[in-house]
């Protein structure tokens, strides 16, 4: 029973999970709402997803692993091919019922991440479009977070409550009037009102943070690609330097007041859903440097000795970064908590780490 649990948390690579709910987390942030019931769905979808990806990904690779990585679970015969495909499967169904859970534009995005997770596993990743595809579905993932988070109504950042939140019914504010409550009754007859305005966020105000992780994405997958050879300098050497770009790129622009635009509804141009000052310049710059610290080093030894060893070292670091990286997109869009509870997945994935490969 031990060696079967080990077998499962190898394939599915359990020691990146936690490199998963900052992407939902961070797509609640940039769009100025705290996590809500939408965005645990998202989390809950994102994992189901990320794991069927690993399973699907071990089961197309089960030749080339046999050869290249024969302790790998399916070649090593601890898991049967059929057993990881079924497992892909199921993995897939789960994560799409619950990013339905979260409403129609979440499942459309969730649709999409399945499909590029396939397709990625089955195909592209053996292609030249491999990083760009494997960058693709780690954007959809943080979309996905923020899609289900607006779907579901979550309370903004800023505390602000919907337009005709309170003291009217839903019938009354379809058909645009209120109806007579007790207060009306005794002051008078109700008063017509323009219809009622909704304050769902843009979703797209979640685009630069889904490219910027994007980007990351990019970059560890570039190096991914040649971690069981190695040899090749000019892919971490490639990675290093958008990591240290992407790193400016993060520090250098927070979203305050003057960047956000406003939402339809009470009050005028400050009246908006995320806080009108961005995290402390602090806090920041201290996301950012564990940020580079974590994927950086790692990826200048793998460019000074492009051995195996050091290559998947450098791969495991940069997936691990993922999470500092996270935890700055949160920062830079003024959630400051939010930031600071996602770095502290941390320590949970370096000692998982040590226990189970990341690669």
């Amino acid at each position: 029973m031990k060696a079967a649990v080990r077998a499962w948390a190898e394939l599915l690579r359990i020691s990146a999970l936690f490199t998963v709910p900052g992407d939902a987390l961070a797509g609640a942030a940039a769009i100025g709402r705290w996590p809500g019931r939408g965005t645990a769905l998202a989390v809950g979808a994102s994992l189901c997803l990320y794991e069927a990806g690993m399973a699907l990904n071990d089961w197309a690779d089960r030749d080339e692993d046999a050869v290249d990585r024969p302790h790998r679970p399916i070649p090593s015969g601890r898991i049967t091919p059929g057993a990881a495909l079924a497992a892909a499967g199921a993995l897939t169904a789960a994560g799409l019922t619950l990013a339905a859970r979260a409403g129609r534009p979440a499942l459309t995005v969730a649709t999409g991440l399945a499909a590029t997770v396939w397709a990625y596993d089955l195909h592209l990743k053996h292609t030249p479009a491999g990083p760009a595809a494997m960058a693709g579905a780690r954007a959809l993932d943080l979309l996905l977070g923020a899609t289900a988070t607006a779907g579901t109504g979550s309370g903004s950042v800023g505390g602000k409550r919907p337009v005709g939140a309170t003291g009217t019914s839903r019938a009354a504010r379809d058909a645009g009037t209120v109806l007579p409550t007790r207060t009306a009754r005794v002051m008078g007859p109700a008063q017509p009102m323009r219809p009622a305005r909704t304050t769902h966020p843009d979703v797209r105000a979640a685009v630069p943070a889904a490219a910027l992780l994007g980007a990351h994405t990019y970059a560890v997958t570039a190096v991914s690609r040649h971690e069981a050879q190695g040899g090749s300098t000019v892919a971490p050497l490639g990675a290093l330097a958008a990591i240290v770009a992407l790193g400016a790129a993060a520090v250098r622009e927070q979203h305050g007041s003057r960047d956000l635009p406003p939402v339809p509804g009470k009050g005028g141009p400050g009246d908006r859903h995320r806080p009108v000052a961005s995290a402390p310049r602090l806090l920041l710059t201290a996301l950012t440097a564990a940020y580079l610290r974590t994927a950086a080093k790692p990826l200048l030894h793998a460019t000074l000795n492009p051995s195996p060893p050091l290559t998947q070292r450098a791969v495991g670091s940069g997936i691990r970064a993922m999470i500092p990286l996270q935890a700055v997109l949160a920062a830079r869009a003024g959630a400051a908590g939010t930031g600071l509870a996602v770095m502290g997945l941390v320590p949970l994935a370096r000692t998982l780490a040590r226990k189970v490969s990341l690669t």
